[in-house]
Formats: structure tokens, sequence, C-alpha cells
């Protein structure tokens, strides 16, 4: 018997006289998913990482931690989970996860792979990030969030719904890789049917491979990590450097844009600045320079590219430009590695990046601006080379480059540890000091983070986790400190509206702030309308209770709002009180009392008080270290408050305050009495 195969041209509806049953509009769509699918596979068969495929496989058959090293864009993250799930990997019904540092990459990779797999996103492919899990009982590859895969060990310690666990962006060795590092490694000894791949684009493959086999024992020769390298299809690169130093980096940066655009041939151009704040600056100095781009010349598109920008906005970057136009990206270092971007030639490098970091004295987390490594300039520069030889602008000198460190440090090593210390708590590590950390963190911060703890009541003097306080605030997926105000609310009968504030600052630029001219005093009038003079959290609280009222695009564009972040924050809001009733917190109003509402938030930021010197500067009450209110505080205009409490530091040229609430110094000594005296108060 044989088989009659017909090929069909696009568009091409004369096979429907066999099948009636089908209509014009789904044979349309029948081609459009054959070519789209076709075109989809050609793609992946032309990755560096497709003639890796039976290796990786055998690998992970033979030993149990692969470390894969291999250029972004290579395909590692896209792809090897489908090899391993085509390989039978999940026959039985568990599931691949991967793990990725950041939202926008969990989320961006299975789009990604669930459109290659052609099926809806939450189904066969799924994603699961704070607030947000669209994954269901048919998910067999898992992206991730790191701190989604740590809270699944506390309700399942072994792991046991997965059968390979894929640590993504090692590299950038935030606190979280390294402790699942840790975790993963006494997992494996339990559990010898887990396998690990540990994938990332540089680090040292060697020092990983090794702190995996140290889980062999003594007397057996067999390894059970070993280490692929994938090579990259990347093409020269020329570097060039600055004579010297940039005055400002980012209108160096602005200006070596608009130089490379003048003179240089087509082909996109990727710049990388450290922050939003700068993105945006850049993005709109390039915006007016495009505006008097002359006729019949090479037009400009400046877009932004940074974590908190919206979905829709992010996803512009990855557009094809206009056969007459050119992109140009500003970026930060999400940039590096987290993404690629298709088409970029020309890499323009300020030469600094933001890092978080711990300061022992103040016990503050800020935000700094420092050098970046070499690994990370090296890094950058390579973007440059994905489709053909490219150029890099470094703005800086050889000389100075040849001074860079090889790696900036773990996070573990310049983090609050806190967060951590009660994970691992929760996981049942009684002994924090002799846990098994790829790097070994100072002792100074461990200490502190028991001393904030102890503090917040989380732990008891023995250091054991306390009932309930402790054990609730491991569950949450929030900071200590706001998981404490959460607690505290519900005995202080403020639930409802410490959720919603708590939501508003899960997510960023709430309130946007045009760059300048007309439509920056129309924000600052509009942002007006809901300031209070207790602080930004209540401002946040009026925000969302407008927002509320009227829920239209329209509105929030008037009151220069973000309506994305607003939906989200509902979303989170949602999430958040689902939470609280699972784990028995009382939900309440304290229907305007205000007073009720800021001793709740002082019961958990109590750690985080500055005071209001003489100099006029404030000053943490540990350390005495002198900050600013930022800009962007509703209390920036006011009248200085005495006391306040802040969420967060960022460091730039002033170390700023943000998201402040203002508090009178009788309640840390009432609602802190164990880390405030009368005596430190009264002599401030």
């Amino acid at each position: 018997m044989s088989t009659k195969i017909k090929f069909i041209a696009p568009g091409d509806s004369s096979w429907q006289e066999d099948r009636p049953d089908i209509d014009a509009h789904s044979s349309t769509q029948f081609v459009y998913n054959a070519h789209h699918s076709l075109a989809l596979n050609l793609q992946r068969q032309r990755l560096p990482i497709y003639k890796n495929r039976s290796h990786i496989i055998y690998l992970l058959d033979k030993y149990q931690t692969v470390v894969l090293i291999g250029e972004t864009g290579c395909g590692k993250s896209t792809q090897v989970p489908q090899y391993l799930l085509e390989a039978g990997w999940c026959a039985d019904g568990k599931m691949i996860g991967i793990t990725e540092p950041r939202r926008v990459a969990a989320t961006s990779l299975a789009n990604r792979v669930a459109d290659e797999r052609g099926c809806v996103l939450g189904t066969e492919v799924g994603y699961s990030i704070r607030f947000d899990d669209s994954t269901d009982s048919s998910t067999r590859i898992k992206f991730m969030t790191e701190g989604i895969l740590l809270r699944e060990m506390m309700g399942d310690p072994l792991l046991t719904n997965y059968c390979i666990i894929i640590l993504d962006e090692v590299h950038e060795r935030t606190l979280l890789t390294d402790i699942i590092m840790g975790l993963l490694k006494k997992i494996l000894r339990k559990r010898k049917s887990l396998k690990v791949i540990v994938s990332s684009a540089t680090v040292d493959a060697q020092e990983l491979c090794d702190f995996f086999n140290s889980n062999t024992k003594k007397n057996s020769a067999k390894d059970t990590a070993t280490i692929l390298s994938v090579e990259g299809r990347l093409y020269p690169v020329d570097i060039f450097y600055v004579d010297e130093p940039v005055a400002d980096y980012v209108k160096a940066v602005v200006d070596t844009a608009l130089k490379i655009h003048e003179d240089e041939e087509s082909g996109d151009i990727l710049a990388f600045l450290t922050g939003m704040d700068e993105v945006d600056r850049a993005v709109s100095l390039l915006q007016d320079h495009a505006k008097i781009v002359k006729e019949g010349k090479l037009k400009m598109m400046p877009l932004a590219m940074y974590g908190s920008l919206p979905n829709s906005e992010q996803l512009k970057v990855f557009w094809l430009a206009p056969r007459d136009t050119r992109k140009i990206i500003i970026a930060t270092n999400i940039a590096e590695t987290s993404i690629t971007i298709p088409n970029i030639n020309y890499v323009i490098d300020c030469g600094f990046v933001k890092i978080p970091w711990f300061e022992i004295e103040t016990q503050t987390n800020s935000l700094i601006i420092a050098p970046v490594s070499k690994a990370s300039a090296n890094q950058r520069a390579g973007r440059a080379g994905r489709v053909r030889s490219g150029k890099a602008y470094r703005l800086y000198s050889e000389e100075a480059y040849n001074e860079l460190i090889d790696a900036n440090p773990p996070q573990m090593q310049r983090s609050d540890l806190a967060p951590a210390i009660l994970q691992l708590k929760a996981l049942g590590i009684d002994n924090v000091l002799r846990f098994n950390f790829p790097s070994v963190p100072p002792s100074k911060n461990l200490i502190a983070g028991f001393e904030l703890l102890f503090a917040l009541g989380a732990i008891d003097k023995n250091g054991d986790l306390t009932k309930p306080d402790g054990v609730t605030m491991a569950e949450m997926p929030l900071e200590p400190i706001l998981a404490k105000c959460l607690i505290v609310s519900g005995e202080m009968e403020c639930s409802d509206e410490i959720t919603t504030i708590l939501a508003m600052l899960q997510v960023q630029n709430v309130l946007i702030h045009p760059g300048g001219g007309q439509a920056s005093i129309k924000a600052r009038i509009a942002h007006r309308k809901f300031e209070v003079a207790e602080g930004d959290l209540l401002t946040y609280l009026n925000i969302y209770t407008a927002y509320e009222k009227y829920k239209s695009s329209g509105w929030c564009q008037k009151n220069f709002l973000n309506v994305k972040a607003l939906k989200r924050a509902t979303e989170i809001r949602t999430q958040m009180r689902k939470l609280m009733k699972s784990i028995g917190i009382k939900q309440a109003s304290c229907d305007g009392n205000v007073k009720q509402l800021l001793k709740c938030i002082t019961a958990g930021l109590f750690p985080n008080a500055a005071y209001l010197h003489y100099t006029g500067v404030y000053k943490t009450v540990r350390g005495n270290k002198d900050l600013f209110i930022h800009p962007n505080s509703c209390l920036y205009t006011l009248q200085q408050p005495q006391w306040v409490l802040f969420v967060e530091v960022l460091q730039t040229n002033k170390t700023y305050m943000r998201e402040l609430t203002v508090v009178e110094a009788g309640w840390l000594e009432e609602l802190a009495p164990h880390f405030f005296q009368r005596t430190s108060i009264e002599s401030h």
C-alpha cells in the first residue's frame, strides 16, 4: 500500500477538496504553523550547542554533575532542557527545573521554549516566579527564580519532583546561587538519581567541579562531576580605549553612540550603563537627537533595557528595526549575560556596574557603583561579535583595564546574610557556621545576620528558629524586616493596608518621572495629589487606593503612574493575602488610623532607623553613617522630619535613603526595647 505525499505552497487551498472538514482559516493557520515550526527547528540546529547534544546526554548519564561552560547565546538555557526532555528523562513524570537569577529571564526563556515546543505556556513548559506561578500537573520543563527553588526545598528537601536541576547564569554568583549549590551538594549525597547541570558563561569551571567532586568518598577513584565546554559562535571584536578618563560617562556614552551612528556602517549599538536612572537619561538625550536627523540619513531608534522595565517595553529590543533605522539600546548589565539581543555590532562599555554591598558598621544594604571586572568587560565586548566582526568602545584607558580585578567577589561575601540564615534554618541546617558554601562568607556578616534575626524575633538566644514567628517569616517570600511587618499587621489589625504597601514595594517605577521640560513639571504636580507628610509608604497606599477607584489607563497616564506596575501590584497583593490566609494571619483594616499603621511599619523596619543630625544630614543609629533623602521621595521638598525609617539605601554621588516613613522616637523604644535604649535616644 503506497501513500501519496503532496507538497503545498503557502496560500494554496487546493488540498481542501480532500479535507472539507477543515475551513480556510484553519488551513492557513496549519500552513503558517508548519513553516513556523520548520524555521524554529532550522534555527535550533544552527546553534553551537546542537553538535554537543549527544555529549551532554552521555555525560549526564555517567556523572551526577556537569559543569557546562558556553558563551551567552549558544543555546544553553533554551536547548539543553529540550534535549533532555526528548531523551526521555521526564518519562517517569518528574520535571526538569531551570533556575534563573532574574524574573525577566525566567519568564522570557519559558515563553521562548514554549514557542519552540509548540505548546501553550503553563502546560508542558511553564515558569514560576515570586507571586506568579504558570505551571500545571503536565509541566515537564519549569523555569523559575532561585528563590522559588529554595522555597520548594522547604516542603520537599530531596526535590523528589525533579529529575534534573539546571542552575543557569552561575557566573553571577548571587547569594541564592551559592546557597542552592551548597544544598544541592547535600541532596546529591542522599539522592543518587538526581542530576545537576551548572551552566555559566564566564566562571572558574574547575573550582565548581572541585566543589561538587568533594562529595566523592576519599577511597573512591570515580569523580561525580565533570566539565563540558561549548564553543561559541564569536566573530573577532576590535577593542578601542579612551586616552583620558571621561568626566561624565553617561554623556560620553551618548556622544560615542552618536559618533558611531554618524561614521560606522549599519548594525545596532548596545551601550552599558549602571542603573535605571542613567539608562533613562541617556535614552532621553538620544531621543532628542533622533528628532533632528536629516531626511535621507539613517534614523535612530533609542531603546532602554533594564529588569524593572514593563515586559512590552523589554520586547522592543528584540524586534527587527526598519531598514532605514539603527537601534541604539542602552542597558544595564542584564544585557551582559541574561539575554542575547540580535544584530548587535557595536558595544559601548561605560566601565562601571551597580552591585549590592552590605556595610557591617551601619548594618545597611547599599547599591554601590563599582568598576567592572575583566570578566564582565570581556563579556560585554563579546556582545558585538555575535553576527559578524564587531567593535567595542571602552570609556576607560587600557591601563585602567589592566588594573581591574579578574572577577567581582561573589554576593555571598558582600551581602546581608540574614535572609540566607533564615532560609537555612528553615531547611533544618542547625549549624549554619559549618555549612559548606562554595565561597566562604565573612564571619562578621554572619554575626550581623544572626543579630538582626534575633532582634526581629525570628531566632531565640540559642540560635533556633522561633515558633510561630520565625517559621512564618521563613515561609514568606519577603525580606525578614518586611515579613515582620506583615506578621505584626495581623495583631495590630491593619493587614489590609500593609499588604497593599508591601505589594507596591515589590514593583518598581510606580511613579513616572519624565526626563525634563514641561512633562517633568506636570508629573511633579500630579504626584503631589497623593503625597502625605508621613512618607513614601503611605503615599504608595494613597496611590493604590485611588487606582482601585478608577482603574483606567487614561487616569494613570494623566497622573504619570505606571499602569503595568499597578496591575502587577494588584496580582502580588492578591497572592499575599492568600498566603496570609494559609498561615493564619488575621485580615483586617485600620480604617484610616494612621498612627496604628505607622507603628506596624516601625515594628518591622526599626533596624533601618535614621535621625536628623544638627549638621542637617541624617545619620544611622548604628555606625553614624551620613544619609540623604532621595530626590524622588515625597519628603525631599518638605520640612525634614526628626526620625525616619528607610527600606533601602542607594549609593551614587551621595548615599540616599529610599521609601521613607516618618516615625516618632518613642515608638522605637516602645516597639523594639531590646534594640533601642532611652539613653541612646536622648543622646541623639
